[in-house]
């Protein structure tokens, strides 16, 4: 009986073991064939198919965004605070919609193309894939912070393994020291981006059009055509997203965009374009730079919620959602304009421009809160 038992799993073993070997087998055919098409595929053909994905991530985000939104929305439902720049209970956690896009057409991409298209894909999605995860946990249940800046260390430090450290040559001088400083100020600076991303992400509308504004720029200027399929992604939640939002992005969506604009950046080896590209980011850093500066003045705790921003300023005084949306993508549109026609000059004017912008918009504010208090 036993020997019959053994001679029975024995068999089905070395069944199951054909199987497998079969199914091998094919998987192996098709990535000989997937493989074999991709190097058929002349410049033009990757520019169409490029399109379509582009046209077909814009498809996705608009309906997984629809579907988080109808299925899931009394789990992810976010309440109106005393710091909330909405009224209504509106759902969150819409970020996974782009996510999802984003992830579906660049691996699609990686397959097809026998040259992969810049950021590449497998580095991109290693660093993007714990903040994606940790990020849709805090949506739904709360995350301590610890925890969150630990996912966003090991995305920083997985970022610069895959990508390399910001271009610092005058760092790099100094030996192994020097690359010491180079990693662990960019690293720092990742994690900056991603906090600053999520600090912002507090209006509708608002960090979704700047940021698809931005990566379309990174796109070209970096000569990074994968990030067009999170910028076509991005476009499709905001079919969701802006004013009146029926859905926010959630931390999930906010941390992932702040990383892949960090990574973009690091993703050349061009320090005078790089620094160029770091300006790009000025209408939103700037605000929250600016505010945490004015907050460690009055001796606020910075890492308690708030509504001192400027956008969010503005909003109180009486500004539409819309209305401070359209005015930081304006800014970002001058800022590109001044990149590209004046490089590095451009980038530093930027600053400049940024700074009196926010001076302006301190005197606006105090001004039209002043006239509120005299007329009553």
């Amino acid at each position: 009986y036993y020997s019959l038992l053994i001679t029975h799993y024995s068999l089905l073993i070395t069944h199951y073991s054909l199987l497998i070997t079969h199914y091998s087998l094919l998987i192996t055919h098709y990535s000989l064939l997937i493989t074999h098409y991709s190097l058929l595929i002349t410049g033009a053909d990757m520019d169409f198919i490029l399109i379509v994905l582009i046209v077909i991530s814009f498809i996705i985000a608009i309906l997984t965004t629809g579907i988080i939104k109808n299925k899931f929305s009394q789990q992810l439902l976010d309440i109106p605070n005393q710091r909330s720049s909405h009224s209504q209970p509106t759902p969150r956690g819409g970020g996974l919609g782009f996510i999802i896009a984003f992830a579906f057409t660049g691996a699609t991409v990686s397959l097809i193309f026998h040259q992969p298209l810049t950021p590449h894909f497998l580095p991109l999605w290693l660093a993007l894939t714990p903040l994606a995860v940790i990020g849709i946990i805090d949506d739904n249940k709360g995350v301590p912070a610890p925890i969150r800046y630990l996912v966003q260390l090991t995305t920083a430090g997985i970022a610069v393994t895959g990508f390399g450290g910001f271009p610092q040559p005058w760092l790099l001088k100094l030996g192994t020291i020097g690359m010491v400083l180079v990693i662990t100020l960019t690293i720092i600076g990742i994690t900056a981006l991603i906090n600053f991303y999520n600090f912002m992400d507090g209006l509708d509308g608002l960090v979704a059009s700047v940021t698809s504004v931005q990566l379309t720029f990174l796109a070209f200027y970096l000569q990074q055509p994968l990030l067009l399929l999170l910028t076509a992604a991005l476009l499709g939640f905001l079919y969701w997203n802006w004013s009146p939002a029926k859905i926010f992005m959630g931390d999930a969506g906010s941390t992932v965009l702040g990383a892949t604009v960090a990574i973009a950046i690091l993703n050349t080896d061009n320090l005078a374009q790089a620094g160029s590209a770091i300006a790009v980011t000025l209408p939103l850093l700037g605000d929250a730079i600016y505010t945490i500066f004015c907050r460690l003045i009055r001796g606020e705790n910075i890492f308690k919620a708030h509504r001192t921003h400027l956008y969010q300023r503005l909003q109180q005084s009486g500004w539409l959602h819309s209305q401070v949306a359209l005015t930081y993508l304006i800014v970002t549109g001058a800022i590109i304009l001044a990149i590209t026609t004046l490089g590095s000059i451009g980038s530093w004017l930027s600053l400049v421009g940024i700074i009196a912008a926010i001076g302006i918009g301190e005197i606006y504010l105090n001004w039209g809160r002043i006239w509120r208090i005299d007329n009553g």
